[in-house]
């Protein structure tokens, strides 16, 4: 899979050097996090988009963010 060609196709293609720099590949997508981006310089709506796309490439749910994850684990804690 080209990630340039797949960044183009979501309209996210201001990203592809970042991708590119960062040896970012098909087999490193779905381990990206919120904070991976971040450090991309990817911004806030550009996240989301990016982490939904991936999600849908890999057919999993959208990874969740460091804050998503505790909550999940305080619900699951305290009821």
């Amino acid at each position: 899979m080209d990630i340039a060609v797949w960044l183009s196709g979501l309209g996210l293609e201001r990203y592809e050097r970042a991708f590119r720099d960062n040896e970012i590949d098909r087999e490193t997508l779905p381990k990206l996090t919120t904070e991976d981006l971040k450090d991309l310089g990817v911004l806030g709506s550009h996240r989301r988009k990016l982490l939904a796309a991936i999600a849908a490439l890999h057919g999993n749910a959208a990874p969740l963010a460091p804050r998503d994850r505790r909550e999940r684990c305080l619900r699951m804690t305290f009821g």
